[in-house]
């Protein structure tokens, strides 16, 4: 009788638990009578007949049962911050109600890095009846030399003489390779967004195919696209934020039947670059804008300035864009300067081979120090407003010898990058294996599938 009110009190407090191993127990028999189905009438066409019995307990039940109600469980939770979120909220979604855990994220120092800054931050913790054993915060580095390449590890845990100990540390990404695909609806955002594609991969997708597609005029409903890209992971789960992903590997854009590829390969000694799949580039040795969108607010002409009121030659190209934006190089080069300078405000000054120099000003940050070597593409600071600047834009100089010339211009008539024979047979193996996986992926877009 007494282990009858045990077993009793037991079913009661894990109901849900019991609820569902009999569901998992009926679901297996609904799943013999979905194979059987095809071969006998419709069961709703049959007579029905409702049928109850009390079943006797079963001891191993009753067991596991007084067992469970004994045990208590560390579980693992995991979330990503919000926009305005407190230590509160953001606990109790993590199932934590432990008001000394509160108190240290709330006051110490390490605790506050948390919910200090941006929001999407991931955030896991170890918890044993609401009692916080130990949290974990994944989140962007904060050193712009490592942005791209490592992210932020706080590590929390409850210490058994009391209280918290706190580390942190900058870890080095993991990088997966992912296979993604989408179809144009309305524009290449919308599809990419659908497709779940980072935004970083997108503007790569962008860039790579900018010169074959006008993304403005050109897109059709319908347009297919595959990628294979480099997925970033933090302590093996995939990044939230906005570097979730490194370079493109090999992309497709099928538009309106034509359809373009690129490749990113490698030779032993040379920088990388994009080719066609039959190796012709897709890079030049400069990049024909250092921002990844924009638009041109004052071109490399006469203009009157717009705050000295003169009339005169703009010795650059203007961009507007909104303070913030990343600014990269144009091309590889050498760091010969990184700091503030009179009207240009925070410049940026690069040193390129050939004689060849540009320079990024009025920038909001400087992601760069004087002496480095730099990648084309490579962060170097972001869109401001510092200097004699009537608003947020990248004024960008391309210099020749010393004489600035158009950066437009000069991007266009930049050599391309080529092949050298004694790589071409293992461009040609790499180019196979990207085109089989993008035909797959693309094959899966036509059926309104997609990779993930």
């Amino acid at each position: 009788m007494r282990a009858g009110r045990a077993l009793e009190a037991a079913v009661g407090r894990h109901r849900r638990r019991v609820t569902a191993a009999v569901i998992a127990l009926l679901a297996g028999s609904a799943v013999t009578a979905f194979g059987v189905a095809p071969h006998v009438p419709d069961a709703a066409d049959l007579p029905q007949r409702l049928i109850q019995q009390d079943l006797p307990g079963d001891p191993a039940l009753q067991e596991q049962l007084l067992a469970l109600d004994e045990h208590s469980l560390a579980l693992y939770r995991s979330d990503l911050t919000r926009s305005g979120d407190t230590v509160d909220s953001l606990l109790k979604r993590l199932g934590v109600d432990d008001p000394e855990a509160a108190r240290f994220l709330r006051q110490d120092p390490a605790g506050r890095e948390v919910l200090a800054g941006r929001p999407g931050k991931m955030v896991q913790v170890l918890a044993e009846g609401g009692r916080m054993l130990a949290l974990t915060l994944r989140a962007p580095s904060p050193l712009d030399e490592r942005a791209a390449t490592h992210f932020h590890r706080l590590e929390i845990k409850r210490l058994a003489r009391g209280g918290f100990s706190a580390r942190t540390a900058e870890v080095p990404y993991a990088v997966q390779t992912r296979l993604s695909s989408g179809t144009i609806v309305s524009s290449l955002y919308a599809a990419a967004d659908d497709a779940k594609l980072p935004d970083s991969v997108t503007n790569q997708l962008a860039e790579l195919f900018g010169a074959d597609i006008d993304f403005r005029r050109e897109l059709r409903r319908g347009d297919t696209f595959s990628v294979l890209y480099e997925g970033l992971m933090a302590d093996g789960e995939p990044v939230a934020w906005a570097q979730g992903a490194g370079r493109v590997l090999a992309a497709r854009f099928d538009n309106g039947g034509a359809v373009h590829e690129a490749i990113w390969f490698q030779e032993p000694g040379k920088r990388g670059a994009y080719f066609d799949l039959k190796g012709r580039s897709k890079n030049r040795m400069f990049l024909g804008s250092p921002l990844a969108f924009s638009r041109v607010t004052s071109g490399f002409a006469m203009r009157m300035h717009p705050i000295s009121g003169r009339w005169s030659q703009h010795k650059g190209v203007d961009y507007g864009a909104p303070t913030g934006t990343p600014v990269r190089s144009v091309g590889e080069g050498v760091v010969t300067f990184a700091g503030r300078q009179n009207g240009y405000g925070n410049i940026v000054m690069v040193r390129h081979a050939g004689g060849h120099e540009t320079r990024y000003a009025h920038l909001s940050r400087i992601a760069v120090r004087q002496g480095a070597r730099i990648e084309q593409g490579q962060l170097i600071g972001a869109v401001g407003a510092t200097g004699w600047a009537t608003g947020p834009h990248l004024h960008f100089e391309f210099l020749v010898g010393g004489a600035q010339v158009d950066p437009v211009r000069m991007a266009r008539a930049s050599a391309p990058v080529t092949l050298s024979e004694a790589a071409r047979a293992s461009f040609a193996q790499s180019a196979r294996s990207a085109s089989l996986q993008l035909s797959a992926a693309a094959g899966a877009a036509n059926l309104g599938e997609r990779f993930e």
